[in-house]
């Protein structure tokens, strides 16, 4: 029997035994075999973990930014140093190919890079003389202790890129609630980011169930909490943690659309769109599951699609030559078979099925290999909820016109994609598409980390994105302060009802 190691918690940088009797398993993919065991942490120990980054707020708030910073650029040369190793963990838990998963690892690099930046996207605004003597200067504060919600698509980039470093380069603690099928991925990185001269209580891991996750929602020493899952889910803690009175951010599902018009550049919109549609197996909310092709091309474009669909090499995720790796989980790839089953009930014609797709010397692998309907129709499910895996919806539509009211019926709207030469079709779509995200002849429309990430309608749920200006906005308030120095003269004067701050009289 393989070697099962079991994982820890980690509260003030030490890595702890949960006392817990219940452990999660954790897979690898490719082979279906367990590899290790997250402990489903205990109440008392999830609330530990939020007690410790309590403690730890005032003395990480009032540490100077550029000391923060300076964590930032050591985080960040121990990840570049560690990349290979990381990758390889992460393919190896998640089931990404090894190009995919290093691509995990880098956008959370870039994330870090772009928070050592921090100082200059925290300035405040000042203005003199605002009325008679009086000044107003503006600057925007930490405050206290943030919780990341982590999915499991994403070992790097979502909990370790998008929500810790503007969370604590802002000066606020965190408790990441790791996803308890890829745990390794983000205990590696923060061993790393110890190693960088972490102090004690900053940043605290934990593994658990939702019935301890939900406490994290409601626990007086949280401010915020930013998620990233399901859409179900996405909207319970929205409402329960915003209830609260805590700040939100809750990036959803998706059904992401592209538009194929008939003067694209055929070749190159297929690779594409096949990039978008099986990297990661699908299991992204930045995939193009549904594509929207004008009729006079339909037949062409699915021909080729089928082709360099079935020229993809399903493979072990760590194997460097593989091109489409296994699904998550068993319960995931009998999800996706399942919906495979729906299209062909509701109607859609199955051009290209992915069921039963075996992997020599990795039989018991979770591998559904790429998947192709044709003529789905707008009543399909299977066209407009989220499957999370290999399988592309062609829609036929007539014209620019039916594609893009198609794409803006769905209740998702995380990113929508164009594929066209002409400049006037590119310009009204980025401007009519209600994607939050939008491509134009880019199938994978991830804004850089100084832009945020910006979902729309049933994919998000709050005010403010992850990244960018809105990132550092969400993990910080912003506090005014009005001055004046008096006189002499000043003690003799009247003072008004608005205390001289009216600048009109």
């Amino acid at each position: 029997m393989a070697y099962i190691k079991r994982l820890k918690y980690c509260i003030n940088n030490e890595w702890l035994e949960s006392a817990t009797s219940k452990y999660m398993p954790v897979m690898n993919p490719s082979l279906g075999e367990q590899i290790a065991e997250a402990p489903c942490c205990t109440q008392s120990e999830v609330d530990a973990a939020v007690k410790a980054a309590a403690a730890a707020f005032p003395g990480w708030s009032n540490t100077p930014i550029p000391q923060r910073i300076q964590l930032m650029f050591r985080f960040k040369a121990l990840l570049d140093s560690h990349l290979d190793e990381l990758a390889m963990l992460l393919a190896t838990e998640m089931g990404k190919v090894l190009a995919e998963a290093k691509g995990d690892v880098l956008k959370a690099i870039e994330v870090v890079e772009c928070a050592c930046s921090s100082h200059y996207l925290m300035q405040g605004d000042t203005c003199m003389n605002v009325a008679a003597g009086y000044d107003t200067v503006s600057f925007r504060e930490p405050l206290g202790v943030f919780v990341g919600i982590a999915p499991y698509n994403f070992p790097a980039m979502i909990p370790m890129g998008w929500m810790l470093p503007f969370c604590i380069t802002t000066g606020n603690t965190f408790v990441l609630k790791a996803a308890s099928m890829v745990p390794q991925t983000s205990i590696r990185m923060l061993e790393l980011l110890i190693e960088a001269g972490l102090p004690k209580g900053v940043v605290n891991l934990v593994t658990c169930s939702r019935v301890e996750a939900d406490s994290l929602l409601t626990n007086p020493a949280v401010k915020g909490v930013t998620f990233v899952g399901s859409t179900s889910v996405g909207l319970h803690i929205y409402s329960t943690a915003a209830g609260a009175g805590k700040r939100v951010q809750a990036l959803c599902e998706a059904k992401n659309h592209a538009l194929v018009m008939e003067d694209c550049v055929l070749e190159r919109t297929v690779a594409g769109i096949i990039n978008s549609t099986y990297g990661c197996a699908g299991q992204r909310c930045m995939a193009l599951p549904v594509v929207c092709v004008q009729e006079s091309i339909a037949d062409e474009f699915i021909a080729l699609f089928k082709k360099k669909a079935m020229e993809l090499k399903l493979g072990p995720a760590y194997d460097p030559s593989s091109q489409l790796g296994p699904l998550v989980s068993a319960a995931q790839k009998q999800s996706v078979e399942n919906w495979i089953q729906r299209g062909v009930d509701e109607g859609a014609n199955l051009v290209l099925d992915g069921r039963g797709a075996k992997v020599a010397g990795f039989e018991n692998g979770y591998f559904v290999g790429p998947t192709i309907f044709d003529n789905v129709l707008p009543e399909h499910s299977v066209g407009n909820d989220e499957i999370f895996g290999p399988v592309t919806c062609i829609k036929r539509v007539k014209d620019f016109e039916e594609g893009l009211a198609i794409m803006n019926g769905n209740r998702f709207a995380n990113g929508s994609c164009i594929y066209t030469s002409s400049g006037r079709y590119a310009r009204e779509f980025a401007k009519r598409t209600h994607g939050g995200m939008v491509g134009i002849n880019v199938g994978i429309p991830v804004p850089f980390s100084i832009f945020p990430f910006t979902g729309h309608k049933d994919s998000f749920f709050g005010d403010l994105h992850a990244m960018g200006k809105d990132g550092v906005a969400f993990f910080t308030e912003t506090k005014a302060v009005t001055s004046v120095w008096f006189t002499e003269e000043d003690s003799k004067k009247a003072v008004s009802t608005w205390d001289g701050t009216l600048t009109r009289n």
